[in-house]
């Protein structure tokens, strides 16, 4: 039994309804379909979610929103002209939209309610579509699939409650239609999960029936061990582990919200990244555990870039008791998430992202100078961290090395290096206007 999630790219237009249609009706297996907002049509559009955004911000800032509201509209009706469905849709559409803006009064909690409307609107949809198709389809809120979550709005998180009432619908007859992306918290509200979170829906989906697999369609065939916008016709990832996937996941690739694999990775359902466009290409599998080829110890390599160093030095240091804990004390007083520290005898490094430390980063080095005297205090931005990751690393030799030769012959500066205990990845840190040159170096160094 599969879940299947299908990403805005594949919803985005009649057209790609249809093949999402065909996808399904030529798949028994696929019991429950997750879906998303409409995304682009072509490079010049805009994602629905992105109008509903803009929507939001004219409500609250009280200007005239006629036209980005029928805008949205529109975009909803196209596809009920195309696919030759009933209008009356459209006017619940409206209707929703208009009760939404005049009876919820806190803006964040409008915002979530209207951001929501892209995935809830295509869901009803397409399951009407569905149904006129002969399909035994039935659209399902959130609310009654069981998605209980968390209260604050843009952060939902799912209550352990909801996977008991969802696994009720695992021998549903009919193919349920859910919408991705938010929940409702036990307050009654509606609370979306963060950017890209209709992945973490699906997931929560595939664990809450106990699929056996769970199919993410998006408009890629394969996960790729380098972006394809980068590198021309990179290796095409057929298997890769939760771990490796979670570690590219956070330094950029795009394919998956990095908060997606967890409720998988619990109770190792396996992942299918498929392409909608291509359903006859089998595609990347996710899994807990594979066999990796000795001569390709490495699956993938990928970059993010906007971080921040903050780097320490005082003599003696490491003999200075609870200097690291009073240290990390400042950045959790001013709500800084850290993503790495580099350390060294008379030295430590804090690399944060650097949007974190908007507006509280002259408190944060003031608060070190005041509270742990260093001898020397230095910043560092416009940083990129570029990570290695693969299983095979763990057994293979001259890892680090490779990639040091690769940059030395681009001429391009390592910041720091940097190993995570698992030893399945290592992350380097360099300036972002090298991130091209480097990954490409990086990526004849291991895959070419």
């Amino acid at each position: 039994m599969k879940v299947a999630k299908f990403g805005g790219s594949s919803l985005c237009n009649a057209t790609q309804l249809t093949k999402v249609a065909n996808i399904i009706k030529e798949d028994e297996a696929i019991r429950f379909v997750v879906v998303s907002a409409p995304g682009k049509r072509d490079e010049t559009d805009i994602k629905v979610t992105d109008l509903l955004i803009a929507l939001h911000e004219q409500v609250v800032t009280q200007q005239d929103y006629s036209e980005s509201f029928n805008t949205i509209l529109a975009r909803f009706a196209n596809m009920v002209e195309v696919l030759k469905l009933s209008s009356t849709i459209i006017q619940h559409f409206e209707k929703v939209l208009r009760q939404y803006i005049q009876t919820i009064h806190d803006s964040e909690r409008l915002l979530d309610a209207l951001k929501a409307c892209g995935e809830d609107f295509n869901a009803q949809l397409f399951s009407q579509y569905l149904l006129a198709l002969g399909v035994n389809a039935q659209y399902f809120s959130p609310k009654d699939f069981g998605f209980v979550v968390t209260d604050e709005p843009g952060n939902a998180q799912l209550l352990p409650e909801s996977y008991e009432k969802m696994a009720q619908f695992r021998d549903s007859d009919a193919i349920l239609i859910i919408p991705g992306f938010f929940g409702y918290s036990k307050e009654g509200n509606i609370v979306t999960f963060p950017r890209g979170g209709s992945d973490i829906s699906g997931a929560i989906v595939a664990r809450g029936v106990r699929a056996d697999i769970y199919e993410n369609f998006t408009d890629q065939s394969y996960i790729y061990a380098a972006h394809p916008g980068i590198i021309d016709n990179p290796y095409a990832i057929k298997e890769i582990t939760y771990r490796e996937m979670r570690e590219l996941s956070y330094s950029g690739f795009g394919i998956f919200h990095d908060e997606a694999l967890e409720p998988l990775f619990q109770v190792n359902i396996p992942v299918m990244v498929r392409n909608t466009n291509q359903p006859e290409i089998k595609g990347t599998k996710i899994v807990a555990q594979r066999q990796y080829q000795e001569e390709l110890p490495v699956v993938g390599i990928s970059c993010d870039e906007g971080f921040t160093a903050i780097s320490i030095r005082k003599y003696l240091l490491n003999r200075q008791l609870g200097f690291t804990r009073r240290l990390l004390q400042i950045f959790e007083d001013h709500n800084v998430s850290i993503e790495h520290i580099p350390t060294g005898i008379d030295n430590i490094s804090v690399v944060v992202r650097s949007h974190y430390l908007e507006g509280v980063l002259d408190s944060i080095l003031q608060e070190i100078q005041d509270k742990l005297r260093p001898d020397n205090l230095m910043v560092e931005d416009d940083l990129a961290i570029m990570v290695v990751v693969g299983e095979g690393m763990v057994a293979a030799h001259g890892m680090a090395n490779k990639t040091t030769e690769a940059l030395a012959q681009e001429k391009i500066s390592i910041r720091m290096i940097n190993q995570g205990a698992s030893e399945i990845s290592m992350f380097f840190t360099i300036r972002m206007k090298d991130k091209l040159n480097a990954l490409q170096a990086m990526y004849r160094s291991y895959f070419e």
